[in-house]
């Protein structure tokens, strides 16, 4: 079968019945559209993990051994920078009223309502530390400010040593159903926005789960808002720059509206959900949309400028394109498909998202496209021909002549910036997820810097038997892993119950200092327990320490300013503690969505690794045959590897740090560098083929052909991409940045190293002997030196 005649027949057909296809397209296209009404956000932290993720199942084991708590935690500094008067204390503890009446709340802490303990003779009083603070003395004051700033389930946690800033920590019980994070966040707004007004002097920082769990959906809306407008507006200014025709212009921009539209409507009819990561398939399908509409119509005007009519050139423009631009289409899909073995299902979404709409932007471009253009009154200057490919010409006169330097630099270029890639370090930092620009960044930082830290590492440790949370040994055991991650880096609370039993044992021996020890006896420590237990009000109690059996507890330990790979750390050595110092029932993993986020980017890039392999082998496979020449598949992959490499390295030797972003960008540019080389080995074949021109004029005639195409398609990719970088989500920011960076790496290696390779693999004696290419080297000589000849 001709693949030339059976394209050609189906370029006919569709100019034929150019009306009939632009109206099924146009119905085709408000189907999808319908199906953007069943989208909706997620905005929950955990939908970074699969079910399948050790991390997840360690946390789910451990909340269900306890409770799943979500919280909400604020913070209130004063401005005259003391917690401890009145008028602070009575503004904490009305606060702390108030946040009983949170949607979904299970339980309230404060520096107020803390339970704190003392002895009145025999008796073991519970009492709330703060009680009326308008009757409060100054020595009551004293009495509060003491206890607290030495209390270890307050300070660093609840209260700043220094007494400056105080903290309320409510726990949320979600259902999971229903949108219960918008309920909350509105409700905690209003909450705060009253207490402003109230107490002015009381300056009120918000952070925890669910304001994270709410900034990622508002971050996912905020890019959809701002970022799809301006890549609108930026790929309207380059076609109208790169077209110079108002239908043109208008054709393709219609392409890329109606391929957004079915990546997203696909979405909504498969019952995907949106994301901060899946918001980003708008932004990339209408980058990619663009570039098989750009060659298509650069080759139409250009056989329009030779005379054809407009449906010739249409039909022509088919013809010549129809295999390049599906084979890009293909590559690229495969690419975004490969990143349903990631195991981050938002990357997954986002694949499967943008490979429909890649495909949509193929089936426009062929189907629509030129049928459109057919439709309309397209008129082409024949005087714009004499300078279209001057540039062009010039570039490929230059890399003929001077194939053999370049062929050095290009590979010494490849190898040096590919080092980097041995600087690289897999490490991440979950709050820095979001920049400055989001409140919810600002008020963590302020919160750590002066108050608390908000990265988690959580055991549960066993003792083996039931009620053996009582036994001494257990507990001092427990205490003494407590007093040695105290000591360990970033760590600036560690909230355990043996802090509870060791003041316990204090309060019933006349709150003696000498007795704030672990209890002697087992059964001295259970009744002390159980008198405790029996004391505390209401919301108060220890179900979310102790579980049910009481064989086991909970222990959690809080940290400040830590990477990815400081938690790894930090739990790698807690676990080799427990190992060399408690019995075997109590080893155990650390968990938290902290430890899951510090594990997610490096099980995410060796699970890509294999995906990109994969990718590769189809993509090697695809070429191949495509290209019929086995040699020239291979060689091709070359300029479509590489850039990978040089980016990885480039980032290497400047940011050094590879997080869950950079994770997938392998596989994620794999698929879209190869477009560039695709278009520019077809026309370079057609000039071997068809043309019957030898190496070097053949790379020339792909230069002038696609060469300005190429340029322009590249320069979208890239304006693209670097729209995302804007995000203030620092995952879409990182890899709309990377992503930019392979894409001009690229290109520069498919203008200057691309055609070297051509050259070097089909002429043997790597001499020029066509006429017309030696005078035009002699000319690069006479203008920059003697040519590489």
């Amino acid at each position: 079968m001709d693949i030339n005649k059976v394209t050609y027949r189906y370029s006919e057909w569709v100019v034929r019945h150019r009306v009939a296809i632009v109206v099924l397209t146009l119905l085709a296209v408000a189907c999808f559209a319908a199906g953007g009404r069943n989208l909706s956000f997620v905005n929950d932290s955990r939908i970074f993990f699969s079910k399948e993720n050790p991390q997840l199942k360690a946390l789910d084991a451990l909340e269900n051994t306890y409770s799943r708590e979500d919280n909400v935690f604020f913070a209130l500094a004063p401005n005259g920078g003391n917690v401890f008067t009145p008028e602070v204390l009575a503004a904490v503890a009305e606060l702390t009223e108030a946040c009983w009446q949170m949607p979904h709340s299970s339980r309230v802490d404060s520096l107020t309502n803390f339970q704190h303990t003392r002895a009145e003779g025999d008796d073991l009083i519970v009492e709330d530390l703060v009680g009326d603070p308008s009757t409060l003395s100054p020595e009551d004051l004293q009495r509060i400010r003491r206890i607290a700033v030495s209390e270890p389930m307050l300070v660093d946690r609840l209260i700043s040593p220094d007494g400056r800033v105080t903290g309320i920590n409510v726990d949320i019980v979600k259902s999971g159903k229903g949108n219960e994070i918008p309920e909350i966040m509105a409700f905690t707004r209003k909450l705060a926005r009253e207490f402003r007004q109230k107490h002015p002097d009381i300056a009120v920082y918000i952070t925890g789960g669910v304001p994270f769990d709410n900034a990622f959906a508002e971050a996912a809306v905020k890019d959809l808002q701002t970022l799809v407008p301006i890549m609108f507006a930026v790929l309207l200014v380059i076609m109208v720059l790169a077209l110079k025709s108002i239908y043109g212009t208008l054709s393709t921009f219609l392409v890329i509206a109606f391929s957004m539209i079915t990546g997203i409507g696909a979405a909504g009819w498969l019952g995907l959900s949106m994301n901060p990561v899946s918001a980003n398939a708008p932004t990339i399908i209408l980058t990619l949309a663009v570039a098989d509409s750009i060659h298509l119509l650069s080759t139409m005007f250009h056989q329009m400028r030779e005379g054809r009519s407009r449906h010739a050139a249409v039909v022509e423009s088919l013809r010549i394109n129809m295999q390049p631009v599906f084979l890009t289409s293909l590559t690229t899909a495969v690419g975004f498909l490969t990143m349903n073995f990631s195991d981050v299902p938002p990357f997954r979404d986002l694949g499967n998202i943008v490979a429909i709409g890649v495909t949509a932007a193929w089936v426009y471009s062929v189907l629509f496209l030129p049928a459109f253009m057919a439709m309309l009154p397209v008129r082409v200057r024949a005087t714009a021909e004499g300078g279209q490919y001057r540039n062009c010409d010039r570039l490929a006169n230059f890399v003929i002549c001077r194939r053999r330097g370049l062929f050095r630099g290009m590979l010494a270029a490849v190898i040096l910036l590919s080092l980097g890639t041995l600087r690289i370090q897999l490490n991440d930092n979950f709050i820095e997820y979001f920049d400055h620009r989001y409140e919810i960044r600002r008020d963590t930082d302020f919160i750590q810097k002066n108050l608390t830290g908000l990265d988690i590492i959580e055991y549960s440790l066993d003792s083996g038997e039931s009620g053996g949370i009582n036994a001494p040994r257990f507990l001092h055991t427990v205490d003494a892993f407590a007093q040695w991650y105290r000591k360990q880096p970033h760590v600036v609370h560690v909230s355990t119950m043996t802090d509870v039993f060791k003041r316990l044992n204090k309060s019933m021996h006349g709150d003696d200092p000498a007795f704030y020890r672990i209890p002697e006896k087992r059964d001295l420590a259970a009744q002390y327990l159980l008198l405790y237990e029996m004391s505390l009000p209401f919301g108060l109690d220890l179900n979310n320490q102790i579980n049910v059996q009481k064989s086991s507890l909970r222990f959690t330990v809080y940290l400040v300013d830590v990477t990815a790979r400081d938690l790894r750390e930090t739990d790698a050595r807690a676990r080799a503690w427990l190992e060399a110092n408690a019995p075997p029932q109590m080893y155990t993993y650390g968990t938290g969505l902290s430890i899951m986020f510090a594990h997610i980017s490096q099980r995410n890039i060796h699970s890509m690794l294999g995906a990109s392999f994969g990718a590769l082998v189809i993509i090697s496979a695809i070429l191949i045959i495509a290209l019929k020449s086995f040699k020239l598949g291979v060689i091709s992959l070359i300029p479509n590897l590489a850039p990978a490499a040089m980016a990885f390295g480039l980032w290497g030797f400047t940011m050094r740090q590879v997080g869950l972003a950079i994770s997938v960008m392998a596989a994620l540019t794999l698929g879209i560098v190869v477009d560039d080389t695709v278009h520019f080995m077809s026309k370079y074949l057609l000039a071997r083929r068809e043309h019957r021109m030898a190496p070097a004029e053949a790379v020339r005639y792909a230069f002038n052909t696609v060469g300005a195409a190429i340029a322009i398609s590249t320069a979208t990719l890239v304006a693209g991409f670097l729209v995302l970088a804007f995000s203030g989500f620092k995952t879409n920011a990182n890899m709309g940045l990377m992503t930019a960076i392979t894409i001009v790496l690229a290109l520069v290696l498919d203008f200057f190293f691309l055609p070297v390779l051509l050259m070097k693999a089909e002429n043997k004696s790597d001499e020029i002997t066509d006429d017309q290419t030696a005078t035009a080297c002699l000319a690069v000589s006479a203008d920059g030196g003697r040519g590489d000849r």
